[in-house]
């Protein structure tokens, strides 16, 4: 059992990651806004406050950090939360020599040169990219970490946000374009979940593409979890391309490193998709 700290444990990924850590180790979650358990383990944080993330770390003396949270809202806050929290957690991580396990995303590279190595240098298109990669550059100042770079995260017991935006705009009869051009490799929530456990009892440090077997187009990505969720009500959407200069077209990950490291599974989205209950 180890103890480790979690921040994120509000978001989708953390709400998938947090009960199973509980299920073996000693584990201290953070949210920012919302609580979704209410549990005695949670602590509410301010990444960008360099002073609490110090403190809660030294409180709580993690010998692994895993730092999901982060934000896409765009603008100053966004930045602000990604990159500094990035900075004031490996800081933190540094001065209590705990490992650090820090999650990315392929859309760090430009879309043109796909499948992208672990070695392949960021390219990004726009200012989550450009964040996310300046974030990974503060966390390589720690020694003890990797960096997971994976893509869409969805899960089976209850829809992700982007799926869920649709459902609900189609409900109301909204537009919605899916990107038929847009590739990415979707990566079920359980399966990352476990994933970055496994990491945090490895040895493994720098970066690995942690994401699923199957690349495929946000189109059909969202045209098959429509279908899983029974959403028929589809007369409001429509099918699109892209800007190339604004959104990276292809960024699906070569996964073999991941796939030889790991012990976990990770499955494509049909494979996922199809398994009983």
């Amino acid at each position: 059992m180890s103890r480790l700290l979690i921040t994120g444990g509000s978001s989708y990924l953390g709400q998938h990651l947090v009960p199973q850590a509980l299920a073996g180790h000693e584990v201290v979650y953070t949210y920012f806004s919302h609580d979704p358990w209410g549990w005695p383990q949670g602590r509410r944080l301010d990444l960008r406050d360099g002073v609490a993330v110090q403190a809660l770390v030294a409180e709580t003396r993690p010998e692994i950090i895993l730092h999901l949270a982060g934000s896409n809202r765009g603008g100053v806050v966004m930045a602000e939360v990604i990159c500094q929290g990035a900075a004031h957690v490996a800081r933190a991580a540094t001065a209590t020599q705990a490992r650090l396990i820090h999650l990315s995303t392929d859309v760090i590279f430009d879309g043109q040169h796909a499948p992208y190595r672990e070695e392949d240098p960021p390219a990004p298109l726009h200012e989550y990219g450009r964040a996310k990669a300046e974030a990974e550059r503060l966390v390589q100042a720690h020694a003890n970490h990797v960096i997971v770079r994976t893509s869409l995260v969805y899960g089976l017991t209850r829809p992700d946000h982007g799926t869920a935006w649709v459902m609900a705009a189609l409900g109301a009869g909204q537009p919605v374009t899916l990107f038929t051009d847009e590739l990415r490799n979707p990566i079920w929530a359980d399966s990352l979940s476990r994933a970055c456990l496994e990491l945090a009892g490895l040895d493994y440090r720098g970066v690995l593409h942690v994401a699923g077997a199957q690349c495929l187009s946000r189109a059909a990505f969202g045209l098959k979890l429509l279908d899983y969720w029974g959403v028929t009500a589809r007369a409001t959407l429509q099918l699109g391309r892209t800007d190339p200069t604004r959104r990276p077209q292809n960024c699906c990950l070569d996964t073999g490193r991941a796939q030889r490291l790991l012990q976990t599974p990770l499955p494509g989205v049909d494979e996922v998709l199809s398994r009983p209950g």
